[in-house]
C-alpha cells in the first residue's frame, strides 16, 4: 500500500511506501507500476539514474525541454537530501513555486516530479545515494536548466552557500524569467 501525499503543487506527489520491518532489517516496494498508477501515477519508467554526492552539493535544477521532457521518480537510498521541484509551466496558476522535501533513508519518502518541472537537490548529511528513475531517455541536447539560487524562487537550500559544491553548468543556469521552454497547454506527454 502506497500513501501519496499532494504538495501545494498538486502535480508534484510524496509518496511513502509501506515498510515491513523486524529484528532483521526492513523491506519494502521502491516500485510497484500497477500500484503507482492506482495512485494516479501514470508514467511509464525506462531508465534508473544513480548519483553519489558529499555534503553540500547542490545539483540543479534541470529538466529536459520538449519533445524529450522527463517525468522522474526519485528517493535516497542512503543519506539525506533536500529534494526541489519548480513549476516552470508558462500560464499555470503555480508557475514559479516550488516544493522542498526532505527524502532520507531514513524516512524512505519519494518524490514524483512530472514533466513540466525543473529539478534539483543538495545533499544534507555527510554522503548521500541519490536515485531517480526517468520516463524518457536522457539526451544531452534536450539539457536545460535554471539557476539555483535565482531570488525569484526563494529557495532555502538548507546549506550555507560557502559550503554549496556547484558544477560549473549550475553555477551558471539562466534566471526563470529568461527560460521559455513549456506552456501549460502544452502536451508533455
Amino acid at each position: 500500500m502506497l500513501k501519496v501525499t499532494k504538495t501545494k503543487l498538486d502535480e508534484v506527489l510524496i509518496v511513502e511506501p509501506k515498510v515491513f520491518g523486524d529484528s532483521r532489517g526492513y523491506f519494502f516496494e521502491s516500485y510497484n507500476k500497477e500500484r503507482f498508477q492506482e495512485a494516479g501515477i501514470e508514467a511509464d519508467f525506462i531508465q534508473d539514474n544513480e548519483s553519489f554526492s558529499s555534503y553540500g552539493v547542490l545539483r540543479g535544477l534541470h529538466f529536459q525541454k520538449m519533445p524529450y521532457t522527463q517525468a522522474k521518480l526519485v528517493r535516497v537510498i542512503q543519506g539525506e537530501v533536500l529534494d526541489v521541484a519548480v513549476d516552470i509551466r508558462e500560464g499555470s496558476p503555480t508557475y514559479g513555486e516550488h516544493v522542498a522535501v526532505k527524502l532520507s533513508a531514513e524516512n524512505k519518502r519519494q518524490l514524483y516530479v512530472p514533466r513540466g518541472f525543473a529539478h534539483g537537490f543538495a545533499v544534507l548529511s555527510e554522503e548521500v545515494i541519490f536515485a531517480y528513475k526517468c520516463d524518457n531517455y536522457y539526451h544531452p541536447e534536450a539539457d536545460g536548466g535554471i539557476k539555483f539560487d535565482d531570488e525569484s524562487l526563494n529557495i532555502d537550500w538548507l546549506i550555507p552557500a560557502k559550503k554549496m559544491i556547484l558544477s560549473e553548468k549550475d553555477k551558471i543556469q539562466p534566471l526563470l524569467k529568461d527560460v521559455s521552454v513549456f506552456n501549460i497547454n502544452d502536451e508533455l506527454s
